[in-house]
């Protein structure tokens, strides 16, 4: 199915406004192309009436004025007012329909998708691309039909006056629409090109913009100019052969629309000369040779903005294609009153079908309410262990099982329900603190807000800010620090309540205070409920029920700590004394 045909379905629940603003916008145009017919009436009726009197002229001027300008201070402005509001009510409705169909589609990728695209493209097209859109609904939903109207109407009123006239009026028609379809067939992929590099300025801005501070710390900003300068030139030169093309087909169809009016005044001239034509005749036809090519510049103005219309309809429409690669399967249930039991089966995993082995032939089991943790050398799979239990991505050997189901069985919401995740860098939206601990359930109370918070060691920090629940904490929670960012991620866990709470290096980045204070509460917080730990720093999971050691994608050594430090030439003695030593 074609970009327009798909885009219509979104256009569909509007035809009636859109079919009713067409018929307001064409009695508005229809209306000022009685203004040429007034022209002949005035000239031949009025002025070259020998038979009236010049009192009698004056009367008859002063009636045709009189009634012309009543049509336009009266009956013009509300039809003008109700043809914008309702074209632009309409249009914005149904960006409004797209974004939010978009926003739905986007929640729905996975993780995958989300590390191979840059925020800044997704963004581009959700925004500028969407936007780009509003012009097919004004231009070619509306306009074009009224412009066509407009031509129709116009024709008609001269093949009244004078049919021979008309005839050589409409000559330059044909070449007019060979150019046309000649130039804007190729101007759709240029904009598309265009489009795209601006989308790629857009997304490194948004990068850099981001990282401005390692780009400050490293003084890179001569190198970052330089790549930016490459990017945005990149972009100017897609912009100057959409340009140059454009320009070409402007210079062709203005020049056609242009002779056009001279061979009228050519033809009618003449015949005025020799008597076959009045003067005022003459005259209504020039007026309304230019109420005739006006509509078409705009029709080529149109054909322009039209192309940039269809050149981000594909990019839309290329995003909402993206195909989900983490979906419920048919039949799946609800996952409820989990226990918390998690059991890894011959579990293997790669992030691409042709990349490395991440994890190959996992098997482990976490039983309900046991606190474990996972150690071993960075990139040995440990994080990854960690994201296959909520699902974030699928095993591509084996399988992930809590209290006995496989993953891929039960819904995926019911599933991440009962996961609470706590990061070394966790995310905080550029909201209120309160909005941000609401994220664990945002149907909570203020009072059970205020308890995870306390549970979370944060009440009494967040009661001494600005404002205190209702301080922004800007983006990624910038005004926060970090121990404070990392207890508003633990309030929000605390709210959510989970059966299987995870901890991804909850506490590696932090100093020794805000690290006493947040490993007071995650102990409040593991209690009663699975837990599981992902750790560098040994000295911290000394007391966890199991330790797994993961070497390479593989489970190498299980048990406690007592028990793996009796293994005097395994891996996980080794590192606790080297790190022993380091410390």
């Amino acid at each position: 199915m074609s970009s327009m045909k798909r885009y219509m379905q979104f256009v569909k629940p509007y035809n009636f406004q859109i079919f009713l603003t067409i018929i307001i916008g064409v009695v508005k145009f229809a209306i000022p192309l009685f203004i040429p017919l007034l022209i002949k009436i005035v000239i031949d009726d009025i002025i070259g009436a020998d038979a009236l009197t010049n009192e009698q002229k004056i009367e008859q001027l002063f009636y045709w004025l009189g009634g012309t300008v009543i049509v336009f201070l009266i009956i013009r402005p509300p039809i003008e007012y109700y043809r914008q509001y309702l074209a632009q009510l309409v249009s914005n409705k149904i960006l409004f329909d797209i974004r939010q169909k978009m926003y739905s589609h986007l929640q729905k990728l996975g993780l995958k998708y989300y590390s191979n695209s840059r925020a800044g493209e997704v963004i581009s097209r959700v925004i500028n691309d969407v936007e780009q859109t509003k012009n097919f609904v004004m231009i070619g939903l509306m306009n074009v039909w009224l412009d066509l109207a407009t031509i129709l109407i116009a024709i008609g009123i001269m093949l009244m006056l004078n049919v021979k006239l008309t005839i050589v009026a409409l000559i330059a028609f044909p070449f007019y629409a060979f150019s046309v379809k000649y130039f804007f067939g190729r101007l759709r992929d240029l904009t598309r090109k265009r489009s795209q590099a601006l989308a790629g300025v857009q997304s490194y801005l948004h990068e850099r913009v981001q990282g401005m501070s390692i780009i400050k710390t490293f003084t890179l900003e001569k190198h970052e100019q330089k790549l930016f300068d490459k990017a945005n030139g990149e972009f100017l030169d897609k912009a100057v052969d959409q340009t140059i093309w454009n320009a070409k087909a402007f210079a062709v169809v203005n020049t056609i629309t242009d002779i056009a009016p001279l061979l009228v005044i050519a033809y009618a001239g003449y015949e005025a000369i020799n008597g076959r034509l009045s003067v005022g005749t003459m005259a209504a036809f020039v007026a309304y040779i230019e109420r005739l090519y006006s509509p078409l510049r705009r029709l080529v103005n149109s054909s322009t903005t039209l192309t940039q219309s269809f050149a981000s309809m594909d990019r839309v429409f290329e995003l909402m294609d993206e195909e989900y690669d983490i979906v419920d399967k048919e039949g799946a249930t609800k996952l409820e009153n989990s226990k918390g039991d998690v059991t890894f089966s011959n579990v293997s995993f790669q992030y691409d079908k042709d990349g490395n082995t991440i994890l190959n032939n996992v098997n482990l089991h976490i039983n309900a309410g046991e606190t474990v943790a996972f150690v071993g050398m960075s990139g040995g799979g440990k994080s990854t262990i960690i994201s296959l239990i909520p699902r974030f991505y699928d095993v591509t050997g084996g399988s992930v099982l809590v209290d006995g189901q496989d993953v891929r069985d039960v819904t995926i919401e019911s599933l991440r329900k009962q996961v609470g995740l706590v990061l070394q860098d966790n995310i905080l939206f550029s909201d209120s603190v309160k909005s941000n601990i609401l994220m664990g359930n945002p149907d909570a109370t203020d009072e059970e807000v205020f308890a995870a918070a306390k549970a979370a060691n944060a009440h009494e920090f967040i009661m001494e800010l600005p404002e205190g629940y209702d301080t922004k904490v800007g983006e990624r929670g910038v005004k926060l620090s970090g121990g404070q960012k990392q207890r508003v991620a633990i309030a929000r866990v605390f709210l959510k309540n989970p059966t299987i709470l995870v901890l991804d290096e909850a506490t590696s980045a932090l100093d020794l205070e805000s690290e006493s204070l947040i490993q007071d509460s995650l102990e409040k917080l593991a209690s009663n409920r699975t837990t599981i730990i992902v750790a560098h720093r040994l000295s911290t999971i000394t007391h966890a029920d199991k330790i797994f050691v993961i070497d390479h994608g593989k489970l190498k050594e299980m048990g406690t700590h007592h028990e793996l430090m009796q293994q005097k030439d395994g891996t996980y003695y080794n590192l606790f004394q080297i790190q022993q030593l380091g410390s």
